[in-house]
């Protein structure tokens, strides 16, 4: 049998009313987005580890969760999975009309008029209408800064975006500085912060999901090392104190960079 067609199957089977799992049966749209999004971190991850045999499983996953979508969808007679191809395909020979020879130039095409000509046919005036509001704020930033970039709001050079951050910054520090604190206002100040720092990340052509991930990742190692310092005092964390833990962070540093340079 075709893998495919046993995945489609076996998916209708454990949704059927009366014959499928308890579990299945129950899901709706709503309730696996959180499962969804979960199995696209873990994919990510896995791309990471450079882990060949989880990646397989990883995008299995994911591809049950995109035929229990479809077969949602079929049971409420919106769509079906053919009809989710269908839609994929059309939209990849759209925007790529000097691959499949639907324009007579074989320049490369504007990206965002090809999809802002999709959004008027769906009465989407907007550069910013269909952008997710579920996606991670950071992707979310990004996105909106490419929308408009695209359009010319945006600067030319680096210079004026690295200012815009020492801007924040400046402004976050005066309201550190209002007493009492103002914690709505801090709270703007340092989102406006995060903004202007994924502006710079995406002038630099850095990914800043990927960079805070990556930055995470050098953090939580950092961390365990100077754990198992601590305890190899016969100490614990508790117990430690403040300027204990930061000599043995500074260590860990000083060893990485040192390793670095053999």
């Amino acid at each position: 049998m075709d893998a495919l067609q046993q995945l489609i199957d076996i998916v209708h089977q454990l949704r059927d009313p009366v014959t499928g799992c308890e579990w299945d049966r129950k899901q709706t749209f709503a309730s696996l987005k959180n499962y969804t999004l979960e199995e696209s971190y873990e994919l990510l991850d896995a791309i990471d580890r450079k882990d060949n045999d989880e990646l397989k499983k990883e995008l299995g996953d994911l591809l049950f969760h995109i035929l229990f979508y479809a077969d949602l969808a079929k049971t409420a007679d919106m769509f079906t999975f053919e009809d989710i191809c269908q839609a994929a395909a059309n939209k990849l020979v759209t925007r790529h009309p000097h691959i499949f020879k639907q324009a007579e130039s074989t320049a490369k095409p504007n990206w965002e008029l090809l999809k802002q000509q999709e959004r008027n046919q769906k009465a989407q005036y907007s550069l910013l209408d269909d952008i997710p509001t579920a996606m991670p704020a950071l992707m979310r930033a990004e996105k909106i800064q490419k929308r408009c970039a695209a359009v010319g709001f945006d600067w030319a050079e680096v210079a004026p975006v690295l200012d815009k951050v020492k801007e924040e910054l400046t402004e976050v520090t005066a309201e550190l500085a209002e007493i009492p604190n103002n914690h709505a206002r801090i709270d703007e100040e340092i989102g406006d912060l995060l903004f202007a720092t994924v502006n710079l990340a995406r002038h630099l052509k850095i990914n800043p999901e990927l960079c805070l991930q990556r930055a995470n990742q050098k953090f939580e190692r950092r961390f365990r090392e100077v754990e198992e310092r601590i305890q190899a005092k016969n100490i614990s964390l508790q117990q430690a104190t403040t300027d204990e833990m930061e000599l043995e962070w500074q260590m860990v540093k000083w060893q990485e960079k040192q390793s670095e340079l053999i």
